[in-house]
């Protein structure tokens, strides 16, 4: 499933930085504007893998996975 998240990217100084809106602490800082998003798109699958990992730890055994859209 693809999901879509909003990159947040702007140019200060000689550096590239960006965020993603909808999952704080997901930031990068780059050299270029390309690395920056690359970076940003590693990033936020590391990010959502670990929360994935995280809240099935959490639930122990005898859980349902879901679909919701928002």
């Amino acid at each position: 499933m693809n999901q879509n998240y909003t990159a947040v990217v702007k140019q200060d100084g000689e550096w590239w930085i960006g965020w993603i809106e909808e999952v704080p602490g997901v930031n990068c800082q780059e050299s270029t504007r390309d690395k920056l998003l690359n970076s940003l798109r590693v990033t936020l699958s590391e990010a959502l893998e670990m929360n994935r990992t995280d809240a099935r730890d959490a639930a122990g055994k005898g859980y349902e996975e879901l679909s919701i859209a928002v």
